[in-house]
């Protein structure tokens, strides 16, 4: 429990990076919000990333080039999923503002996204 509270932890700093950097792109700069999910989420995955490998499951066994590159795998392969919900959520819903739009497609990924890391990257297994 204490693994899956760490990651839950690491996620939510993830996504009041990514919800923050959104919300300055689409407000004060004015960028479509489509493109701005873009550059949110690349700064959601390095904060995730430090995080889950200092806290939540340790650093695996690769090099640090190795490991990141793996994490970027699953970042990436969980992210499309991610933006995809968050697109559909936005056209589907032109009223829903692009943060609860994030909101509700992160949930969504959240455990396709423990599965990737705790498996594929730092080699944990689950518990």
């Amino acid at each position: 429990m204490k693994r899956i509270a760490a990651f839950v932890l690491a996620g939510g700093a993830g996504f009041a990076t990514d919800a923050a950097v959104l919300y300055l792109l689409t407000g004060p700069a004015g960028v479509n919000p489509l493109l701005a999910r873009l550059v949110s989420f690349a700064a959601a995955v390095c904060m995730t990333w430090a995080i889950n490998r200092r806290v939540t499951f340790g650093p695996s066994e690769r090099s640090l080039a190795r490991e990141g590159a793996r994490y970027g795998i699953v970042a990436v392969a969980v992210g499309l999923f991610n933006y995809l919900a968050y697109a559909g959520l936005l056209l589907a819903f032109p009223g829903l503002h692009p943060v609860g739009a994030l909101a509700i497609a992160s949930l969504a990924a959240m455990i396709l996204s423990f599965l990737g890391y705790s498996r594929f990257v730092f080699g944990t297994g689950a518990g």
